[in-house]
């Protein structure tokens, strides 16, 4: 039973950044389930996000990777999903699309 958990609690450690909440997934280093595992990416978008990234911002990611306005991004972002370890910048004003 041990030795099948941990490659799974590898998997997860190297979907979160040191510091993250456990729900929250780095759209930068997370793999294709990790993605698949927010509400509201499903394998089409996590397809499109692995092949745009590196993002440097939630800016960057909603250029490049259609579909994604501020709607959806504060959508994902409230699902866990990050960039750069940030959740996207709506509450501060600074929405972008």
């Amino acid at each position: 039973m041990k030795r099948r958990l941990l490659p799974m609690a590898l998997l997860a450690a190297m979907a979160c950044p040191a510091g993250a909440q456990p729900d929250e997934v780095e759209v930068n280093r997370a793999s294709r389930a990790a993605l698949e595992s927010v509400p509201g990416v499903g394998p089409a978008l996590a397809h499109k996000l692995m092949a745009a990234r590196p993002f440097a911002d939630w800016a960057d990611l909603m250029q490049r990777v259609p579909g994604i306005k501020a709607a959806a991004a504060r959508k994902l972002s409230a699902a866990g999903l990050r960039v750069g370890g940030l959740p996207y910048p709506s509450a501060a004003g600074r929405e972008t699309g």
